[in-house]
């Protein structure tokens, strides 16, 4: 038996993918190494900023660093787009492409099944992922990933669905439906599908009590898609939607194919049919022809819209994108303060939507792992509050109601159990 391990960069779909991998590895007799040194290393890599590729780098080399005479194997965006960068680092042994990402386990492995994603998710977080597409046809001018991930390819409705009955039926409460392009579920497929079609499908189902949805085009998130949403006792109350810019001229060169009109009323219309609803949005800083008039645009949208929380990105020019070639770009130290701005703004707006559920009763999934800075038990709410709360570690995994007591400065949520678990949605 070796010991392996895997480090994981990049979105939830890069997170499924390792976990999918480490599962096969372990079924195989393979064994977690945890803190001990590793004979095989699996670094899964990302590639959607400058940042992320060093990092990325950063991880191969410490991991060859960390494990003399592992066998290192890399995987991932990054080796998808830049293999020749990553056969520079001395000590990497294997470097595989997305299309082979299945065959990892039966390399170390051998016999071990070629497809490790048809296996239950033995996933140690308690709100698995369920990766039902990959790919991106939508070449944004600023994105790697069409380049690196390829073209839109969606799991079977069936096969989603037979996914979902195994974690239901293995104890899992809660799974996230996570894709590259998520609001393409299905568009590929004979006959083709929708998303919405999917989720209706999942609630009819009734073997899983919450299903949560990844990040969503606006223009995919769809009427039925938010009527289902209101309607459901099984859809969480919660959208990740990525706006990137709220200036038109901006969201054109970028090749977004919204407005600041249609992004408005999308988040006033979710706001008025769930009012409960939490809305993360994703902004991407600094793009090439960024004024200072544009960026205002992009904070005051923001500002006026009733959002939850922000994901504040930098532009970063990417090789082999048609925006790496723009004109117009903006200095790094300006990129730097407009995002300072930004994420001040985002903290403020969750603050202010945390404090709607103060002295509110509101229902927690207990999470596997406790809280490291307070000690205290972690739960979220359909509308991903996380609220802490005292407890023993079996609540793990299990429905608590609480009643939200307070915030603090680092807009941590703490609550107070009751001792009738009564369903609450506001």
């Amino acid at each position: 038996m070796k010991k392996f391990a895997v480090t994981t960069l990049g979105c939830k779909v890069n997170q499924y993918e390792s976990e999918s991998v480490a599962q096969s590895l372990e079924a195989a007799g393979q064994l977690p190494a945890g803190d001990a040194r590793a004979d095989i290393c699996i670094i899964n890599t990302c590639t959607v900023t400058h940042k992320a590729a060093m990092q990325s780098r950063q991880a191969i080399r410490q991991a060859i660093r960390a494990n003399p005479g592992a066998r290192i194997i890399v995987t991932g965006c990054y080796a998808q787009t830049e293999p020749d960068e990553i056969k520079k680092i001395e000590g990497v042994h294997d470097i595989i492409s997305h299309s082979d990402k299945h065959r990892i386990p039966g390399m170390v492995s051998p016999g071990e099944s070629p497809n490790p994603e048809s296996r239950i998710p033995n996933s140690s977080r308690t709100r698995p992922f369920l990766k039902i597409q990959d790919g991106c046809d939508a070449f944004c001018t600023y994105c790697i990933v069409p380049y690196a991930r390829g073209p839109s390819r969606s799991m079977q409705p069936e096969e989603v669905l037979e996914n979902i009955a195994r974690l239901g039926k293995a104890g899992f409460h809660e799974v996230v439906l996570t894709g590259i392009h998520l609001g393409c579920y299905g568009l590929d497929l004979s006959p083709p599908a929708s998303l919405s079609e999917l989720l209706s499908c999942i609630c009819k189902l009734s073997v899983i009590d919450r299903i949560r949805l990844s990040s969503t085009e606006p223009h995919e998130l769809n009427e039925e898609i938010i009527s289902l949403t209101a309607s459901s006792d099984n859809i969480c109350h919660h959208f990740h939607i990525p706006l990137q810019s709220g200036n038109d001229g901006i969201l054109k060169k970028m090749h977004r194919p919204y407005t600041r009109e249609f992004f408005t009323e999308l988040i006033l219309n979710i706001r008025k049919m769930i009012p409960d609803a939490a809305i993360g949005v994703d902004t991407l800083i600094g793009f090439p022809g960024e004024s200072e008039a544009a960026f205002e645009d992009t904070y005051t949208l923001i500002e006026q819209l009733p959002v939850t929380y922000l994901h504040v990105f930098p532009f970063s020019p990417r090789r082999g994108t048609p925006a790496y070639g723009y004109p117009a770009r903006v200095p790094p130290d300006i990129i730097k303060a407009r995002c300072g701005k930004m994420r001040e703004l985002g903290n403020l707006k969750k603050k202010e939507f945390y404090r709607i559920f103060l002295n509110k009763t509101v229902e927690i999934l207990i999470e596997g792992r406790m809280d490291k800075a307070t000690g205290l038990l972690k739960g979220v709410t359909s509308n991903y509050i996380p609220v802490l709360i005292n407890g023993e570690d079996d609540m793990k995994n299990t429905f608590v109601s609480v009643r939200v007591e307070k915030t603090d400065e680092n807009n941590r949520v703490f609550g107070e159990k009751l001792e009738e678990n009564t369903k609450c949605r506001l």
